[in-house]
């Protein structure tokens, strides 16, 4: 006996966290909640700067659900968006560091840190001639490569990305 239309498959809200819902029943599948997305507004409360944003479209709000038909328990209409983080590689760091000190700190996101690398090697740089610097920019050369590779394993680790 067909009901008619069913929602689509996906994780939608129940309880205390979310149940996947596989197009015909509930599965035992549950996780914690994930945080709703924030959209951005203008002045009077409209959204902006959404790509491929539907407003104006035919068809767009969509349609509401035809009187009695039935929701599983728990389950919205809404769609539901999750953010994704990009993984920072290790590699790239190092090599963009083994060029211009301190840059694979920088592209990392220690901006400061790749800045004061940069800036202790040019240093040590312009003291090459009294033969002390010699030591500096090799070791400001070394730092910024080290610091580029370990950086981005930590991001990484911090952000459930195994690198």
């Amino acid at each position: 006996m067909n009901e008619g239309p069913s929602a689509p498959p996906g994780w939608y809200p129940a309880g205390e966290g979310e149940r996947y819902w596989d197009g015909r029943a509930w599965t035992p599948h549950t996780r914690p909640p994930m945080a709703p997305p924030v959209v951005a507004t203008d002045a009077h409360g409209l959204p902006h700067n959404v790509p491929n944003a539907p407003w104006g479209q035919a068809g767009w709000p969509p349609p509401s659900r035809p009187s009695g038909q039935s929701v599983p328990p728990g389950m919205v209409g809404t769609p539901v968006y999750y953010t994704q983080v990009a993984p920072k590689n290790p590699a790239l760091a190092l090599i963009a560091s083994f060029f211009v000190p301190g840059l694979g700190s920088i592209i990392n996101g220690d901006v400061a840190k790749g800045i004061g690398i940069f800036i202790g090697y040019v240093l040590s740089f312009v003291l090459v001639i009294v033969l002390v610097g010699i030591v500096g920019v090799f070791g400001f050369w070394v730092w910024g490569m080290v610091d580029a590779y370990q950086g981005a394993r930590r991001w990484n680790a911090a952000h459930g990305i195994l690198s």
